[in-house]
């Protein structure tokens, strides 16, 4: 899982170098397909999830699952690069949202505070915490930032298949006890919290694919394969 973390790895370093104003959404995604095709990978989301491309390509007000095309950034967009990787029959998923250009001083901080949620989601992957612990950690960071955390999308379990158990929430959910299932070393999770700058609510939009903020707010979405470890999480696709 480490070999094919590096290969979504290459792939959003590559796509970070080209965003700029007048690249389309497309050709994001077109050069996703090239850094794996050279690695000798397989994109996971159109094998294990149905998605249309390799890459979902999520623009400002898109939460998750944009269906790259035509669209052109302009200066002051952010843009979501979700990939996934399939090698040696083992899957890496990972994402992150970008800046094109120069943002704006409430936009930055949303940027802030998701690397920052994703960075103490890993810390919180270690031996004997469980899903509270990860919940918690994004949960009171977007607070803390003046944020809301997306619910009705969560991380998951990630192995030889692209979604699997457990489901891994990005707050602690009211009247639902997570605490039964506890790390162990060897567990591989992908995490990624998913951050509004409005309301935590989120809609479908008209391609039936792409999820979008309800109050039509920016979002953000960082994502990490991470295996648990005694002190904390091993970050399988840094960049």
């Amino acid at each position: 899982m480490r070999e094919s973390g590096r290969v979504v790895a290459a792939a959003l370093a590559a796509v970070r170098e080209m965003m700029t104003a007048g690249v389309t959404t497309g050709d994001i995604n077109h050069r996703v397909e090239e850094v794996l095709a050279a690695w000798g990978a397989r994109p996971a989301f159109p094998l294990e999830a149905g998605f249309p491309t390799a890459a979902c390509v999520s623009v400002n007000e898109e939460v998750v699952h944009g269906l790259p095309g035509k669209r052109v950034l302009k200066n002051g967009d952010i843009v979501s690069v979700d990939v996934g990787a399939i090698l040696n029959d083992f899957i890496g998923d990972g994402a992150w949202t970008f800046p094109v250009g120069d943002v704006d001083g409430k936009v930055r901080r949303l940027l802030d505070a998701g690397e920052e949620a994703l960075h103490r989601a890993v810390a919180a992957a270690k031996v004997g915490n469980g899903l509270d612990d990860v919940g918690r950690a994004v949960e009171s960071c977007a607070r803390e930032n003046g944020f809301s955390v997306v619910r009705d999308f969560v991380g998951h379990g990630v192995g030889k298949k692209l979604h699997e158990e457990p489901q891994v929430p990005n707050y602690s959910p009211v009247g639902k006890n997570l605490v039964g299932i506890v790390f162990s070393r060897g567990m591989v999770l992908a995490l990624e919290p998913m951050l509004n700058a409005g309301s935590f609510k989120v809609k479908w939009a008209k391609d039936g694919w792409t999820v979008v903020t309800a109050d039509n707010s920016v979002s953000c979405h960082f994502e990490h394969t991470v295996a648990v470890g005694k002190d904390g999480g091993e970050v399988l696709t840094a960049l």
